[in-house]
């Protein structure tokens, strides 16, 4: 059931990013990776505190 609700979402998603310009696509992407990099870096650090 959670892989219908991520292939859903994922399609929603998709469909969005077809109906923006390719630069507004490509400066939200960018700031997802940045996000996703930070959120990963906190957490690794977290990790290694914990230890």
């Amino acid at each position: 059931m959670s892989l219908l609700i991520i292939l859903v979402a994922m399609g929603l998603l998709a469909g969005a990013a077809i109906h923006t310009t390719l630069p507004v696509f490509l400066a939200t992407a960018a700031a997802i990776g940045l996000w996703l990099l930070a959120f990963g870096a906190r957490e690794r650090l977290a990790r290694a505190r914990h230890r």
